[in-house]
């Protein structure tokens, strides 16, 4: 799916008690555990820990600033995880913190990062099954760009 960063992005409401950070090796763990979490009701998986953390700060477009962390009183409740070619690879959040916008602040919040850095489009992909999130996208603004067939 596609968003025209030309367009103006909705204002962004975070919900109470919502503090923003950028990804950092020590919160690896908490972040994996939950993208782990999230993958598994959403459809995929996350390679182990170390795998994970190995590849994701290995890779070229890897910026530990477009890793957005959404943390609350209790932890780390959400995740947008971004590369540098204005591509949203990782969007979750926490099951006791869904349903209160957070995923939608966190996408509006990486529009607003794409757009500060003058990117035209910002891209992901999602699962035909995904509809939850595909909702999400769709009511930020976002539009199917092309449809893949996923592998069996």
């Amino acid at each position: 799916m596609r968003r025209n960063l030309a367009e103006v992005a909705p204002a962004i409401t975070w919900p109470q008690g919502i503090v923003l950070s950028e990804y950092r090796p020590e919160l690896a763990e908490a972040v994996h555990r939950l993208m782990a979490l999230g993958y598994l009701e959403g459809g995929g998986r996350v390679p182990a820990l170390e795998t994970w953390q190995q590849r994701f700060e290995t890779d070229p477009e890897y910026d530990p600033s477009l890793c957005f962390i959404a943390l609350d009183a209790d932890g780390i409740v959400g995740v947008c995880q971004c590369w540098t070619s204005a591509y949203i690879k990782s969007l979750v959040v926490h099951p006791r913190a869904q349903g209160q916008g957070l995923g939608r602040a966190l996408l509006l919040n990486a529009f607003n990062v794409f757009q500060q850095r003058r990117e035209g489009f910002v891209d992901l992909k999602v699962l035909e099954d995904n509809v939850r999130a595909q909702r999400l996208y769709e009511s930020a603004g976002m539009y199917v760009v092309r449809r893949e067939p996923v592998p069996a």
